[in-house]
């Protein structure tokens, strides 16, 4: 009788059997994530993760959750998805990270139309890879097969990640001062925002294809588009532990002009120079091809810096000499100033002369 419904079933869309063999194939990838504190394998109804007290006094849990948006349609086209699983734990990491939490454990949530092992089996190496690059344990998730709502190859992703942090240990911002250095941290390039606007500059205006090799990248489209989002989770808790870390932020959706005023207090206003760091080709590309507005580049994408510290003035020498020894490429791009009245925006963008990658970069 159970074999009755389960073939029925199947023959409505949704194959249980191959989702089993789907998890049996992934176990050694989501096991090998494992750290101190996991006390169960995935298969079960919870994933469970103890704290270890002695380590984090008077702990808090700080959590986020995010998907990659329209990045995947890039993967899809290029028929290449064992990096996009990175993206999506870098965009969930990143965002506890500027808390000054280490991520303890993640979830993720793969929908599909159709279960493909082999492409569901890619996304799961990708998400296993950003959990080993950020020191954090796979420890569960979920695989939904929806027939009828999604086209043929196409596939959802959502990522949900919980850290923890000592109280005293915590980032928030409260500590930003008018004095303050602001040093951003490198991007790997568009990281996964704005492929909107980027799929309709590059697709629907410019007719190009992902396999197009494109002079400006010096790489084939697809290769550009697809490079994986920038984890910053070992860099932050290393700068954090010798100096301190008046506010961080997550250079992504919104960009400059939305993230920075979420850590700063009323007061202050962060003043970038917005040409004083190297501003891979990719950004350059899009805004003069797609004829994209500077105010509106700074808004939709990180224009090449995907994390951005605020420090005291005098650190600021230290840390970037730290950050050189961790092989980081950051730069000082700002500073905070004060904000003379609430009706002023909190981030002004100030033309300096410019720097760019060179060919041989």
């Amino acid at each position: 009788m159970a074999s009755k419904k389960t073939s029925r079933y199947a023959e409505s869309g949704v194959d249980i059997d191959k989702a089993n063999d789907f998890i049996s194939l992934i176990k050694p990838m989501v096991s090998s994530t494992f750290r101190r504190g996991v006390l169960t394998d995935i298969g079960g109804f919870g994933g469970l993760f103890a704290i270890d007290n002695d380590k984090y006094p008077d702990p808090v849990l700080v959590s986020s959750t995010d998907g990659v948006g329209t990045k995947l349609k890039i993967a899809v086209l290029c028929n290449k998805h064992d990096t996009i699983g990175i993206d999506l734990v870098a965009m969930c990491v990143n965002d506890i990270i500027v808390c000054g939490a280490q991520p303890l454990f993640f979830l993720d949530y793969f929908s599909v139309g159709k279960l493909v092992t082999e492409i569901a089996a890619d996304v799961v190496k990708g998400i296993a890879k950003g959990c080993e690059i950020s020191k954090c344990s796979l420890i569960g998730g979920e695989t939904a097969e929806m027939p009828g709502l999604y086209a043929t190859g196409d596939y959802d992703i959502a990522g949900f990640v919980v850290g923890i942090a000592s109280r005293k240990k915590l980032i928030d911002g409260s500590e930003i001062k008018v004095g303050d250095t602001i040093i951003g941290i490198a991007s790997s390039g568009l990281h996964s925002n704005g492929y909107s606007l980027v799929r309709k500059i590059c697709f629907e205006e410019l007719g190009l294809s992902v396999e197009d090799q494109v002079e400006e990248l010096g790489c084939t489209l697809g290769e550009e588009l697809l490079r994986p989002t920038r984890i910053y989770t070992e860099t932050l808790l290393n700068l954090s532990k010798n100096f301190n870390i008046r506010g961080a932020v997550h250079i992504t959706g919104g960009g400059f002009i939305d993230n920075i005023p979420r850590i700063l207090p009323n007061g202050c206003k962060a003043v970038i120079q917005n040409k004083s760091w190297e501003i891979p080709p990719i950004f350059d590309f899009l805004s003069k091809k797609g004829n994209v507005p500077e105010e509106e580049m700074f808004r939709t994408f990180n224009c090449g810096i995907g994390m951005a510290v605020i420090v005291n003035a005098k650190d600021a020498d230290d840390i970037m000499m730290q950050l050189k020894a961790l092989g980081e490429s950051s730069y000082m791009i700002g500073k905070i100033v004060a904000r003379k009245s609430k009706k002023t925006a909190q981030v002004e963008i100030k033309e300096i002369q410019r720097r760019r990658v060179s060919d041989s970069a």
